[in-house]
């Protein structure tokens, strides 16, 4: 399983690092917010958890939660100094999954990792959404088609997504462009996600130009399954 770890004290960072190795985790290492940006838009879905310390030099953990949260549903501990219940608050109703206040045991850190983990697993069922003849595994961040995994872009499986978390329902173009955005962070535009909804039908659809899993609704969007 693949960890992101994001601390900018380098020695417990290097500490963590080590001690994650050797109960198994592989890990990857940065030390601000605008690196962590760069490694969750280009590779998010490859990550088990995040691991975020609140207080960084460019920003919060706060900001790389939301960021997560709203791509992919990954787990994410927050490591912080601040044991106020106010900032505890705050990062639970951001979605993150536990916290843990510095300083803190190594073996506890882990003990809480496995635990998260463990709910997750549990949750793999539900979290498999089947459209046609195709599957995404949420948990995972995968996609398949007749049971051959695809290679979909951040932004393609973000969109893909959204249309699975909207079964049956109209989405007219706005609604998808103020949900997606693209690797740099930024706001797509709406030639863009013409371009990327022809992408998604030629990766899914059997008959891209006949498209019966990512269907028109002329003059009000797009829909996705019954």
């Amino acid at each position: 399983m693949k960890i992101l770890l994001v601390e900018d004290d380098k020695t417990i960072a290097s500490g963590l690092e080590y001690s994650l190795q050797q109960d198994g985790y592989q890990v990857v290492i940065c030390y601000d917010v605008e690196s962590a940006k760069k490694v969750i838009t280009a590779d998010l879905e490859h990550f088990s958890l995040c691991l975020f310390d609140l207080s960084l030099p460019d920003g919060s953990g706060y900001e790389l939660c939301q960021i997560v949260k709203a791509r992919a549903d990954i787990p994410v501990i927050f490591l912080t100094a601040m044991d106020e219940e106010v900032s505890v608050v705050m990062g639970l109703d951001m979605g993150a999954d536990d916290y843990i206040t510095k300083p803190f045991r190594v073996r506890e850190l882990l003990s809480r990792i496995k635990s998260v983990l463990r709910r997750y697993q549990k949750r793999v069922q539900t979290n498999i959404v089947n459209i046609s003849n195709v599957q995404i595994n949420t948990l995972e961040g995968k996609v398949y088609k007749n049971g051959d995994e695809l290679t979909l872009t951040a932004l393609e499986y973000r969109l893909l997504l959204i249309f699975a978390n909207h079964l049956g329902q109209v989405l007219s173009r706005n609604q998808l462009l103020e949900q997606i955005w693209d690797v740099a962070g930024d706001f797509v535009n709406d030639n863009t996600l013409t371009v990327y909804i022809k992408r998604l039908r030629e990766k899914l659809e059997d008959d891209p130009q006949k498209p019966t899993i990512i269907k028109t609704v002329r003059g009000l969007g797009y829909r996705v399954g019954d």
